[in-house]
């Protein structure tokens, strides 16, 4: 008969439950919750005789990583294509490099040879062109996403087989067109994009979509996520998430956010359609909320900024970027959320994005009377000004925020945006001082999946080129393992069940090879995950893999 019983000990266990770091010498799980932490001789005294010894040899037992935004189902899709990014086990340095493993390793889907995750950046010898696609592949279509998830290159035979040229109207992006030339560049961004890779990739099974579930689960567990989110989820993306985690199909749990089109609809058919709320009790499957953007990437010049950027090439010299929606939508969705109870999730980039979504919240507050912490929640929240901030800390509004991207682009926004608005990219410790509730996230696959990656960044402030931004922003190691743990979980109302090691909670737990608070800061990038544990059952195991 097997155990329901594990007893953890002989490490550093992290128990993430106050503000400054605590360590207990054991933890005992029962039945995938934690039933006991403090001292071994305690735990191995309530522990079953038939108890499963964990021994943590020196390794480090913290909190599940949760995941605050990100794209879970597209990120699943992707598994089906050739990972050329910088968290692949080879990551292509050179377009005949890239060439090379698409010839080597690519597989073709729906006719299409498939590249994800792509960088400009990593090119040492500069971006890859149409003309070294059409050169290698001259007859079959490929498409090279870009790790923006916004944009994408397409060789020639891509562009005819989609039926795309360069006089296509298009809205809500555009085709690249040489100005010299006036000839397709094969690069094409925002919605025209989104509409050819959905294309590109086809219609999936059920069974496909969760075999692509099952092999994202596998990558987001090695990096320690045990709870994973998939925003702009539509109602056929909540359908199959909950099937999924209902039928034991994955084993992390899975987070909807849709969009607020996507909520009227789930509210017309069901008028008490509850948000927040597992399949499965405390786990699961659940529609967290409502999202609602503002304004889009500021490395692609797309976030709405109350100034215009530094560098405005290709745009007007006063280009500040743009809001996605006018005011008055921001307003109706952001009330209809307060008024009905739902959680609210704003996506906001650039200052003037916040200022819209800030106006909206304390309209809502206003006409609802509603004034208690909803954990309402502005996500990115890249250059939010310290008036921003303050309002933030009125309205009981939470900040999470993409940290990577400081390596990512963060030589771009020196660029684009000028050196005191980078360095004040990502202000979450000016947040944190201010008594707000800081998260980090990956936006997976708008960045990759690795959460130590991710805190090295907030830890470090590091751009591609070594250079430090805003060195006053760097977060404390513990800080930005709160920000994974359990102020991830606050943001979820989860709280009472998971991001801490403590009795009654989940046995949603990581073991990292070093302990990311005692390393040198610039090695935390480093450390692996050793076992990913969800519900008290072992999901991933470096030693397996």
């Amino acid at each position: 008969m097997t155990s329901n019983q594990t007893l953890y000990f002989n490490g550093n266990i992290l128990t993430m439950v106050g503000d400054q770091p605590e360590y207990v010498e054991a933890v005992l799980v029962t039945d995938g919750k934690i039933t006991f932490t403090g001292n071994k001789k305690q735990a191995s005294t309530l522990a079953g005789q038939d108890a499963k010894l964990h021994d943590l040899q020196g390794h480090t037992l913290t909190p599940g990583f949760i995941d605050t935004w990100g794209h879970f189902g597209l990120f699943a899709q992707q598994t089906l294509s050739l990972n050329v990014g910088y968290f692949a086990d080879n990551p292509p340095r050179s377009r005949s490099e890239l060439i090379t493993q698409l010839k080597q390793s690519g597989k073709l889907l729906n006719g299409w040879l498939i590249a994800a995750e792509y960088m400009d950046g990593l090119m040492k010898d500069g971006p890859l062109t149409m003309a070294d696609l059409d050169t290698a592949f001259p007859d079959t279509p490929v498409l090279v996403q870009n790790i923006s998830t916004l944009a994408g290159l397409f060789n020639t035979a891509g562009l005819k087989k989609l039926g795309i040229t360069a006089d296509a109207k298009v809205e809500s992006g555009t085709i690249v067109v040489d100005p010299n030339t006036h000839q397709m560049t094969g690069i094409i961004i925002g919605l025209p994009y989104l509409k050819a890779v959905a294309e590109a990739y086809g219609k999936f099974s059920q069974d496909l979509t969760f075999k692509t579930y099952q092999s994202a689960e596998k990558i987001y567990a090695s990096y320690g996520t045990t709870t994973a989110q998939h925003y702009q989820a539509s109602p056929d993306d909540i359908q199959l998430m909950r099937l999924a985690a209902d039928s034991g199909a994955v084993s992390i749990d899975l987070v909807a956010l849709p969009m607020s089109d996507t909520v009227d609809a789930l509210l017309k058919d069901n008028p008490d359609f509850s948000f927040g709320v597992y399949s499965k009790g405390d786990h699961g499957f659940k529609v967290a909320g409502m999202l609602m953007s503002t304004d889009g990437g500021p490395q692609l010049k797309l976030a709405y900024l109350s100034e215009p950027y530094s560098n405005t090439t290709g745009f007007p010299d006063d280009w500040r970027g743009m809001a996605y929606y006018t005011q008055e939508q921001v307003d109706h969705y952001t009330k209809l959320a307060y008024e009905k109870n739902i959680p609210y999730f704003c996506y906001s980039n650039g200052d003037a994005g916040i200022d819209m979504a800030l106006a909206a919240i304390k309209k809502a507050i206003a006409e609802t009377g509603i004034t208690e912490d909803r954990r309402t929640t502005i996500s990115h929240s890249f250059f939010a000004r310290e008036d921003q901030l303050n309002d933030y800390k009125t309205n009981h509004i939470i900040a999470i925020t993409l940290s990577n991207h400081m390596w990512l682009y963060g030589d771009i926004y020196l660029d684009i945006v000028g050196q005191e608005r980078a360095d004040n990219f990502c202000p979450m410790v000016t947040a944190h001082n201010k008594g707000i509730v800081v998260g980090i996230h990956n936006d997976v696959p708008s960045s990759g999946p690795d959460c130590l990656f991710t805190i090295w960044s907030a830890v470090n402030r590091k751009t591609m080129s070594g250079k430090t931004l805003g060195a006053k922003e760097k977060m404390n190691p513990y800080l930005a393992l709160q920000a994974f743990t359990s102020n991830a979980a606050y943001v979820y109302r989860e709280e009472n069940t998971k991001g801490k090691i403590m009795p009654g909670m989940l046995a949603d737990l990581v073991e990292l090879d070093q302990n990311p608070l005692t390393v040198d800061p610039d090695t935390i990038k480093d450390i692996k995950v050793v076992n990913t544990i969800k519900n008290g059952k072992v999901i991933y195991s470096r030693s397996a893999n």
